[in-house]
C-alpha cells in the first residue's frame, strides 16, 4: 500500500426526501481507502452504508441528493459527473457487487452473456473472447460447472449463485476498486469463505482496493485492515480492525460487538446461548403437522449439457416437523434447501415424494382445498425487494394477505398492519413508505411482518435474516420465538448462518447435492457432527480467523 489514497470522501452530507420532508443519511462522513486495502464499514441497518458506497459510484437514488462534500477516486473528484461521464469509470475503475442478486441481473438474459458484457462495454474482448472469458470469470467467482452456469438464466439459479454472478461481474475489468455492499449476506459459510478468500487474493495480487459494506461483524473482523463504524449517517469511529475489536472507544461500537456472538472468545461465533432446550414445546409423539417423504426434484439443463439433460435439486428427502419445532436446514448455496422449502409449500411440483400436511397430502391438491390450507402456511422470501410490490406502502404490503383471504375490514387490516410493524421493530412512520425508500434490513422485516398477518400454522423462512444486522437480528429471532411459544408455531428455517440456527432450531438437517446428509438435535450436531461435509461448515464460519489470533497471542 502507498501513502497516496486510492479514495478519499470528504465531508459527504446526502439526504433523501421522503413524504414532503428531507430525511438525512449521511452527515459529514470522511473515509480514506489506499490500494491494495479493505475497509470495511459496519452498522445497524439504515445507518448509511449502502448510501455511502452508491454515492461513490454515483447511484443514489432519484429522491436523494448531496448537500456537500468530496469524493476523489486517484486525481478525479467524482462528485458533479454527468451520468455520461460516470459510465467508464463504472466497472472499470470502480466494480461494485450490489446487496441485492435478484434485481441486479437481467432476468432474460443468460448469465453468461451479462458477464461477457462488462467486458464488450469498455472494449477488453471480441464478442467471442469475452463468452470464453465469461466462463472463467465465472469459475473463478466459485461457480461449480462454470459452462453449464453461463447458459443458464438468473431465475434457474439459487440465491448464492447468483450472488457469484453479480461478483464475476464486478471484477471482470480488473477494477482499481472494488465496493462490495453485502456482498456474501446471500452465501453458506463455506462459499461466503471461498469468495472472501478470492476477494482477498485479488486485493493482494493486483493492489485492487475493497470497500467493504457488511452487517457481519464475523465477515468484517477476518477480512478487513480496517473497520469504519457508521451509525444515524454519522462515522462514530474508525480505525485498525485489531484496535476497534479489542478497545472500541465509541459506545455504539461497543454496543454492536456485544450483540455479536463469537467475535470474542472461543469457540467461535457458532456458540450462542441455546434459546431453549431443544425439545421444549415440541411433543414428537403427536402426529406431525407436516411430513415430507421421499421428495425428489429434477430440473431440464440448457442443450449445452446434453439433450434431455436434467440436474437432480433434491434427492430422496424426508423429515417431519411438529408444531411448536423449528426444523433448520443447512448447506452450500446449490445444496437443495431452498428447492426443497419450495416443495413443502407446493410453490413447485415435486418429480417424486410426497408432501403431508396437518394429515393431508398436498402434493396435488388443487382448487379451493388448497387454499384453505394455503392460508395455513406462508414464506419469508430470500429476497425482500423482489417480494414487495413497490407501488404499495408498507400497510398496504402487510395488508395484502389479509385482504386476499378478506380477513377483516379495512380499517382492522390497518391496524393489524402497525402492530406487526411494532413488533418486527420497526418505526411507525414506514407504514406510509414504499419499499424503495427503506433499507435492506428494512424491507427484510416487512416481510416478515407480512408473513405473519394470516397467523399461520407453518412458516417457510429462507434466510429470513440474512439482511439484518446483528442487534436487529437479535430482535427477530427473539420475536419468532414468541410467536412459537404463543400460537405453537412451526418452522421450516433455511439459513446459511450456523450461529442464527443454534439459536433457533431445535433440529437441524443438513444438505449437500440435493441429500439429506444428516438430520440431528442442535446440540447435538454441532457438538458431534457426523459427517465430514458438517465439520466443514462448522470450521468455515466467519470470525474464525479472529479466534486463531486470539488463540496464537
Amino acid at each position: 500500500m502507498t501513502d497516496q489514497p486510492l479514495l478519499q470522501v470528504r465531508d459527504l452530507e446526502v439526504t433523501y426526501r421522503t413524504g414532503g420532508t428531507e430525511v438525512p443519511a449521511l452527515r459529514g462522513v470522511s473515509l480514506d481507502i489506499a490500494p491494495g486495502e479493505v475497509v470495511a464499514v459496519v452498522g445497524e441497518s439504515g445507518s448509511g452504508k449502502s448510501t455511502l458506497a452508491h454515492a461513490v459510484v454515483g447511484l443514489l437514488a432519484p429522491n436523494a441528493s448531496v448537500g456537500a462534500g468530496s469524493v476523489v477516486l486517484g486525481r478525479d473528484e467524482l462528485l458533479g459527473r454527468s451520468e455520461r461521464a460516470l459510465r467508464p469509470i463504472r466497472g472499470r475503475r470502480i466494480g461494485l457487487v450490489p446487496q441485492d442478486p435478484t434485481v441486479s441481473l437481467n432476468p432474460v438474459q443468460r448469465v453468461g452473456r451479462q458477464v461477457a458484457e462488462a467486458l464488450r462495454v469498455h472494449g477488453l474482448a471480441s464478442r467471442r473472447g469475452a463468452r470464453l472469458a465469461a466462463i472463467d470469470l465465472l469459475g473463478r467467482a466459485g461457480l461449480p460447472e462454470p459452462h453449464v452456469r453461463a447458459g443458464q438464466y438468473p431465475h434457474e439459479l439459487s440465491g448464492g449463485m447468483r450472488q457469484r454472478v453479480l461478483i464475476a461481474i464486478a471484477i471482470a475489468a480488473g477494477p482499481a476498486l472494488l465496493i462490495a455492499d453485502e456482498p456474501t449476506s446471500a452465501l453458506d459459510a463455506t462459499v461466503q469463505k471461498r469468495i472472501l478468500d478470492h476477494l482477498e487474493e485479488l486485493t493482494r495480487e493486483t493492489g485492487t482496493a475493497v470497500l467493504l459494506v457488511t452487517h457481519d461483524l464475523g465477515v468484517a473482523a477476518d477480512r478487513a485492515d480496517r473497520i469504519a463504524v457508521m451509525s444515524g449517517g454519522l462515522l462514530v469511529e474508525q480505525g485498525p480492525t485489531a484496535r476497534i475489536l479489542a478497545a472500541p472507544t465509541d459506545p455504539y461500537t461497543r454496543k454492536l460487538l456485544a450483540a455479536a456472538p463469537g467475535l470474542t472468545g472461543a469457540p467461535a461465533r457458532v456458540v450462542v446461548p441455546a434459546r431453549r432446550a431443544p425439545t421444549e414445546d415440541v411433543d414428537p409423539t403427536a402426529p406431525p403437522l407436516v411430513s415430507v417423504q421421499g421428495l425428489v426434484k429434477d430440473f431440464p439443463l440448457p442443450r449445452s449439457a446434453g439433450r434431455d439433460a436434467t440436474q437432480r435439486a433434491v434427492d430422496d428427502v424426508s423429515f417431519d416437523i411438529w408444531r411448536g419445532e423449528t426444523l433448520a436446514l443447512v448447506g452450500e448455496s446449490g445444496s437443495g434447501k431452498s428447492t426443497t422449502a419450495r416443495l413443502v409449500l407446493r410453490l413447485a411440483d415435486p418429480t417424486a415424494g410426497t408432501v403431508t400436511f396437518d394429515g393431508t397430502d398436498v402434493t396435488r391438491l388443487r382448487g379451493e382445498a388448497w387454499r384453505a390450507l394455503r392460508r395455513r402456511a406462508q414464506l419469508v422470501y430470500q429476497n425482500p425487494y423482489a417480494s414487495l410490490d413497490p407501488r404499495f406502502t408498507v400497510t398496504e404490503v402487510i395488508a395484502e394477505p389479509l385482504r386476499a383471504f378478506t380477513v377483516g375490514t379495512a380499517a382492522q387490516q390497518r391496524s393489524r398492519a402497525a402492530d406487526l410493524v411494532d413488533r418486527v421493530a420497526l418505526p411507525v412512520s414506514v407504514l406510509d413508505r414504499r419499499p424503495a425508500e427503506l433499507s435492506g434490513g428494512q424491507r427484510q422485516r416487512v416481510a416478515i411482518a407480512r408473513a405473519l398477518a394470516l397467523e399461520p400454522d407453518l412458516v417457510v423462512c429462507d434466510e429470513p435474516v440474512s439482511a439484518l444486522d446483528v442487534s436487529v437480528q437479535a430482535q427477530v429471532l427473539d420475536l419468532l420465538a414468541e410467536l412459537q411459544a404463543e400460537q405453537r408455531l412451526a418452522y421450516l428455517f433455511i439459513s446459511h448462518d450456523l450461529a442464527v440456527v443454534r439459536r433457533i432450531a431445535h433440529r437441524v438437517g443438513v444438505m449437500r447435492d440435493g441429500k439429506l446428509l444428516e438430520l440431528a438435535p442442535t446440540e447435538e450436531l454441532f457438538a458431534a457432527p457426523r459427517e465430514d461435509y458438517t465439520r466443514e461448515l462448522l470450521a468455515a464460519v466467519a470470525g474464525s480467523r479472529t479466534r486463531k489470533v486470539e488463540a496464537a497471542s
